[in-house]
């Protein structure tokens, strides 16, 4: 009796084991393609990663590219000022001096421009969001010695954004004096992210940004390199 009791347990054993390799047989494939799935969505995020971070930070000059610049500006300049005798150029705080000074070197040693005046404007007092920033404002240095009275002024910052510095500096140059006519030049226009009716007369190249997208500019005076970056921020 025990003998045939322990025969139909085998025999529902096997029974059942066979029904199990049955099922496992047709459920396989489709864990197998679960995990298969599951595999490339891991993949995917990480390579989506990756990329994020490559383009990051992505470069949109190199110093040979910004050398072309900016012979080209300082042809452009005096194409339209000649000798530069009744020219003054006026270099923003803290960024754009040092488009400025490139400028006026260039000008000065390849052109053989005599006599050019160069100045420093701070626009920190005249800024609309002045009083707003919960840190106070750092003060630069301005350095006008010479007269703008009737001159014609070049204003010159590193990259042209929402126009709200540009309206400052028209704003601040007015203490120096009424200039007969003012012009702007930037290394990097974004057309894209105006908040005022400001368009520079001279661009070194046009970029197309978000407002999550930040453009940075950098010298071999403070980074080591002349290049200019568009960032995510």
């Amino acid at each position: 009796m025990f003998k045939i009791e322990s025969n139909k347990n085998k025999h529902k054993l096997c029974r059942l084991q066979f029904k199990l390799q049955k099922i496992v047989k047709f459920v396989y494939p489709f864990i197998l393609r679960i995990h298969l799935f599951n595999l490339i969505l891991i993949l995917v995020y990480y390579l989506l990663k990756f990329d994020r971070l490559l383009m990051r930070k992505k470069k949109l000059l190199n110093s040979k590219d910004i050398e072309i610049v900016l012979h080209r500006l300082a042809c452009q300049l005096i194409e339209n000022h000649n000798d530069f005798s009744n020219t003054v150029l006026i270099g923003l705080q803290p960024r754009g001096i040092f488009l400025a000074n490139r400028l006026a070197n260039l000008l000065k040693k390849t052109y053989h421009i005599k006599g050019l005046k160069l100045g420093l404007l701070d626009i920190t007092f005249y800024r609309d969001d002045f009083r707003r920033k919960e840190t106070p404002l750092a003060a630069e240095t301005t350095k006008i010695d010479f007269l703008i009275e009737n001159k014609k002024v070049v204003i010159i910052d590193d990259v042209l954004y929402s126009g709200r510095s540009v309206r400052a500096a028209l704003t601040a140059i007015q203490s120096y004096g009424r200039p007969e006519n003012i012009e702007l030049l930037v290394l990097i226009d974004r057309r894209f992210s105006r908040h005022l009716p400001i368009q520079p007369n001279y661009r070194g190249r046009q970029v197309d940004a978000i407002n999550e997208e930040k453009v940075l500019v950098t010298w071999e005076e403070t980074h080591k390199e002349d290049a200019v970056y568009l960032e995510q921020r």
